[in-house]
């Protein structure tokens, strides 16, 4: 049996920290699951990827919410309001240069 010598939370943090392909795909992946009703995963790695990139100071700063607060919302029992949410999503996309589109598909 293999044991592990590091967290996930760091082999995400080293990975997101080299590959921007990789940050992105992460918030692909979170707003996904938001939006398709799995609230708790897309939760989880919007925090690993905030933790991972910017930072809750900075995402404080950016979204007038104080850090506390926006570590909560992304908790386990967290549950970020809509404006919240967008306010969010609206700074780790400028936070990354980079803008996510809707599209729907069958």
């Amino acid at each position: 049996m293999m044991v592990l010598t590091r967290s996930f939370r760091e082999i995400v943090a080293e990975r997101a920290a080299r590959e921007p392909e990789f940050r992105e795909a992460l918030l692909e992946e979170a707003v996904s699951l938001l939006v398709t009703g799995d609230v708790q995963t897309g939760k989880a790695m919007l925090r690993d990827l905030i933790n991972a990139t910017m930072g809750f100071e900075a995402l404080a700063r950016a979204t007038g919410t104080p850090s506390k607060s926006l570590m909560r919302m992304f908790g386990p029992k967290g549950n970020p309001t809509a404006n919240k949410l967008f306010a969010v999503l609206q700074a780790v996309q400028k936070s990354e240069g980079i803008e996510l589109t809707v599209s729907a598909a069958r």
